[in-house]
């Protein structure tokens, strides 16, 4: 969501899953209390009946910090939607509507004077922490500090616009934003000024890195410390080994349903540690009820066919990609990048990931579908636009003119299945080419950390990007900006270490233009993703769909493109 997200994918793919539970998406049906197993598109109003029980999740790995400032995972952003809240949100809605921004703890849409560079906000009285403490403008201001002074990952993309904050990025533990920030406690408002107009800035806003939490939080990664929060649920507890619990936060009042609706569960339980096989059998047996991990193969026709009414499969605004260290050898010569990116054959990953009905492959960095995407395809034998076969003659002749043959090249994946499948795919494609491959597959809950810091020398990862809000810059200038690149660090989402001044230049203007005239802006950024792919930092693999698995006992289904499925909304028995 935001987030490079960690979920596992599907093995292999049947028909039978695809084509009966594809009817079962969240855009279809509506739930019933005689059938906690529909799926539903949401109600307007909260239904009391269905209130209460404990939701079962699992999941083969934790995603690391649970602060909401600093982690950048699907499967904790969807959690978050239920605990932390910013001055806006999307709205929490199944469907397109789920890319709309609501009003969260401010009382409405921001009043935008100055050209676009000032945003006023009221906020909501009587709002309470989880901690019985109540929310001030002192809390907003400080959180914004908060966002600098932990080095939230994207600090230097999404809100390096506000005044103060290059200084912030520099010296981080000094950061005040003086001018940047403003809380007035009397008239209850905060003020936000920016350098430039920005017409994603609401956007920004409303994922969990602007969220709201404490003056008094710490200043540094919480980590297994969940802060309080303002939202239906809080954290009774977490041990990433173990297990995490969120039970209702008893100050919590719903003040707009839109914007952050009353939770259905009593408790959820998410425990960690159970291989994909284990999490199917207790999703059957009624002993959980969602698994964060896709189903393995040798489960699929048994889902497909005895319980295709749980399957839901939705298609996703993201990319799965492997990332070529443009800092270290061999990938520091743009020849080899460009030999990996002719040499894989992305209807293998298809295949590896489940199929043509749960994958494509891609070319671009910019999903089909998506604002600035344009049909183009740079790596593909015989040219086109669209991907029809590697060319593992012309990858060859590149690595040899490159001289980087014979080197030694590892990598980096996750452990679960899918990943390592996929790895052990690119460690035999890169031994063909010459390299001395070796792969290194890492638990789900440190490899997005670990590909990121160049203390660990990661010359290629495989990891995935889903987008955090609908506009180009979320994948290009947040993946393959300067300003996402912060060596050292843990939080250094463009793994691949590019940054090409030029290119910056080419998206400072997309960015630009982007508040006047978004159409045009569109196609400047459809042209820097194919700037940025003769460069090849990246090799672009596949675009996913979702599949969600769910049990008897949950109902009330709804599934938001902008977060994915509703954790707080499902009925539980």
């Amino acid at each position: 969501m935001s987030r490079t997200a960690r979920r596992g994918a599907l093995a292999a793919a049947t028909v039978a899953l695809t084509l009966t539970a594809a009817a079962c998406s969240s855009s279809s049906g509506s739930g019933s209390s005689s059938d906690p197993g529909a799926s539903s598109s949401g109600s307007s109003a909260f239904q009391a009946q269905h209130k209460g029980g404990t939701l079962k999740l699992v999941a083969h790995a934790a995603a690391g910090s649970f602060d909401p400032q600093v982690n950048y995972t699907l499967q904790y952003w969807q959690l978050f939607q239920s605990m932390y809240d910013g001055l806006l949100a999307f709205k929490k809605v199944g469907g397109q509507e789920s890319f709309t921004v609501v009003p969260d703890l401010a009382t409405a849409m921001p009043k935008v004077t100055n050209g676009g560079k000032t945003y006023t906000f009221t906020l909501r009285k009587g709002v309470t922490f989880s901690n019985g403490k109540a929310l001030t403008t002192d809390d907003v201001v400080a959180s914004f500090q908060r966002i600098f002074k932990v080095s939230s990952p994207t600090a230097g993309t999404f809100y390096n616009g506000i005044v103060g904050a290059d200084a912030c990025l520099k010296t981080p533990a000094s950061c005040t934003l003086p001018q940047g920030v403003i809380g007035d406690a009397k008239a209850n408002t905060v003020t936000i000024n920016l350098t430039a107009a920005d017409p994603e800035f609401e956007y920004k806003l409303a994922v969990p890195h602007a969220v709201v939490v404490p003056k008094d939080s710490p200043t540094k990664d919480a980590g297994t410390k969940p802060l309080p929060s303002t939202g239906p649920y809080m954290a009774a507890s977490y041990d990433p080994n173990r297990a995490l619990k969120l039970v209702r936060n008893p100050h919590f009042k719903e003040w707009s349903r839109e914007a952050e609706p009353q939770g259905y569960p009593d408790a959820i339980d998410y425990t960690f540690g159970q291989t994909v096989e284990s999490e199917v059998t207790a999703i059957e047996n009624g002993q959980a009820d969602w698994m964060y991990d896709a189903p393995p193969a040798d489960r699929l026709n048994e889902i497909g066919t005895k319980y295709a009414s749980r399957a839901h499969v939705n298609p996703l605004t993201a990319f799965w990609y492997a990332t070529l260290n443009v800092n270290m050898a061999p990938f520091n010569n743009k020849l080899a990048r460009q030999a990996i990116n002719w040499a894989v054959d992305r209807s293998a990953v298809v295949r590896l990931y489940g199929g043509t009905n749960l994958a494509s492959p891609a070319c671009t960095i910019l999903p089909p579908g998506f604002p600035g995407h344009v049909e183009s395809c740079a790596y593909t034998k015989g040219g086109g636009t669209t991907w029809k076969a590697a060319d593992l003659a012309k990858a060859k002749e590149l690595v040899k003119q490159s001289g980087t043959a014979g080197q030694e090249v590892g990598i980096v994946t996750q452990d679960d299945d899918v990943n390592k499948s996929i790895g052990q795919y690119l460690q035999s494609l890169l031994t063909q080419l010459g390299y001395k491959a070796t792969l290194k597959p890492l638990s789900g809950n440190i490899q997005f950390t670990y590909i990121q810091n160049t203390k660990n020398k990661v010359q290629l990862a495989l990891t995935s990007w889903y987008q955090d809000y609908p506009a180009a810059s979320d994948f290009l200038n947040v993946l393959l900006s300067c300003a996402s690149y912060h060596p050292g660090s843990d939080s250094s989402i463009n793994i691949s270490g590019f940054c090409d001044k030029g290119v910056d230049a080419k998206m400072q203007a997309a960015l630009k233009t982007s508040q006047t005239d978004k159409a045009s802006a569109d196609k400047q950024w459809g042209a820097v993703d194919q700037t940025v792919m003769a460069q090849s930092p990246v090799v672009p693999l596949i675009n996913p769909k979702m599949i969600d698995f769910t049990s008897t006992r949950v109902g009330n289904y709804q599934f938001s493109k902008q977060f994915y499925m509703l954790v707080g909304q499902l009925w539980v028995k």
